[in-house]
């Protein structure tokens, strides 16, 4: 399936007019360190004036393909006409009210549309709120109000937030929670899936060991809730071995405990499923979403079973932007286009074009340990020759020379040595193939 062209009228190519980042991006640079809080950093140092299909024009005039949609947020193409002409109208009409004092009929179709399309065909609720981590903060909420319990259990390798609570959820040290602490209380971690580096150890044995881990530390009868990414982000685009999160849903069930998916980052065809629990037919009691909910606009969302849903007071949830009416008419627009546009489909024929591609340059690098994801949502794992021993050293330098060349790309992991790749899914495959090839180029030079 190729791209629906969403490029609002800009050439579809990478084109470098100056060095990296370019005069005018520069000058700018310098006034954001004049301005900027220095705890804010930048991944590629060029400041954008224009966007869409699959690439990104800085204000130097350079064009580089954009393998990252803002982090997975972009999911649509960046101004896409579905969501730039219906945010455009919404702010004629009106900017915000806040809904809990009047409310307006967009937050209720976002709801109802969140309600359909999150999986499960039993009677939902959702809220709507700004972020992906304060729709985990909600979650946590929700859960303690309706089982009457306290502890919360995270997953190594997890992310979930910068809020202090999500802080704490959030396994990995630096950048996220180095220096913040002390961290809200009641939240436990147990080990994750991990093919790559599991060894024999498949889906169903880790999960025992989580759960063990659970009964013996906690005790099932004080959990709340158990809070997974269906395919972590942060901590590297791992997905579980089949069986897992089966494994994991079924004991949070015999013991009432709430099991939410977080899937900001997966949610919202990026998996090539609407939401990546979809994969294992696992029906969450709550799921989080934000990033490519609104097609850029800050938006997140808490979708979930109603009488899990219902049982907090009113008035428990809320805030005065949640479901800015702005925000809603973009989430509209976004999930309109993913449906009448088949954007699982198209997530599915990206993953089609890159993973032989990655395979390829796999085949020919040792330092290539695996290559995981599903969807427009991959990554590739990079290792020293003939071990599984992380090689972040490599990723950076792999990092830089993409963006010298016009490709915007990201790290992630642990260990600080996963490539990860979340194209929006209105790149043309000319750009997709190009960035591989400049990604291979990268490779022989770098390795």
């Amino acid at each position: 399936m190729t791209a629906v062209s969403v490029d609002n009228g800009i050439s579809q190519q990478r084109r470098l007019v100056t060095s990296i980042p370019g005069p005018v991006s520069t000058a700018l640079l310098a006034r954001k360190d004049g301005a900027v809080s220095a705890g804010v950093g930048i991944t590629l140092p060029v400041f954008v004036d224009k966007a869409g299909g699959g690439v990104i024009v800085d204000v130097d005039g350079n064009s580089l393909i954009d393998m990252g949609s803002g982090i997975a947020v972009t999911t649509a193409g960046n101004a896409n006409p579905y969501v730039a002409d219906a945010v455009a109208a919404q702010a004629h009409a009106f900017t915000h009210t806040c809904f809990m004092v009047t409310p307006y009929a967009g937050y209720v179709e976002v709801c109802e549309a969140l309600n359909r399309l999150t999986p499960g065909d039993h009677p939902k609720r959702s809220a709507l709120f700004n972020s992906g981590a304060e729709a985990v903060e909600n979650a946590v909420k929700v859960a303690r109000s309706f089982t009457r319990r306290q502890a919360i259990v995270v997953l190594e390798h997890g992310y979930h937030g910068r809020t202090n609570l999500t802080m704490g959820m959030t396994a990995k040290n630096m950048p996220y929670k180095n220096g913040f602490g002390p961290f809200a209380p009641e939240i436990y971690r147990v080990p994750t899936s991990y093919p790559f580096r599991d060894g024999p150890h498949g889906g169903k044995e880790v999960a025992l060991w989580a759960t063990t881990r659970i009964e013996k530390e906690i005790g099932g009868h004080n959990v709340a809730a158990i809070i997974v990414e269906p395919i972590q982000g942060e901590g590297g685009f791992i997905v579980p071995a089949p069986g897992y999160l089966t494994a994991l849903a079924e004991y949070a069930a015999a013991n009432g405990i709430v099991f939410v998916a977080d899937e900001i980052q997966s949610g919202f065809c990026r998996s090539g499923d609407w939401f990546a629990s979809e994969h294992e037919n696992i029906v969450p009691d709550l799921i989080t979403t934000a990033k490519g909910i609104a097609g850029g606009m800050p938006l997140s969302g808490l979708t979930g079973r109603a009488d899990i849903m219902d049982a907090v007071h009113a008035g428990g949830l809320g805030g005065t932007y949640g479901g800015n009416p702005v925000a809603c008419a973009g989430a509209l627009g976004a999930i309109r286009w993913m449906e009448e546009n088949d954007a699982c489909g198209r997530a599915r024929a990206i993953e089609s074009i890159m993973v032989p591609r990655l395979r390829d340059i796999q085949a020919n690098l040792p330092h290539v340990g695996d290559i995981r994801g599903r969807g427009a949502m991959l990554a590739i794992e990079l290792v020293e020759p003939g071990t599984t021993n992380p090689n972040g050293t490599l990723a950076a330098d792999l990092n830089k020379f993409c963006h010298r060349n016009g490709v915007v790309t990201l790290t992630t992991g642990t260990y600080g040595n996963v490539f990860r790749f979340l194209p929006p899914l209105t790149m043309p495959d000319h750009l997709l193939e190009e960035a591989l090839s400049v990604l291979q180029q990268g490779f022989e030079e770098c390795a």
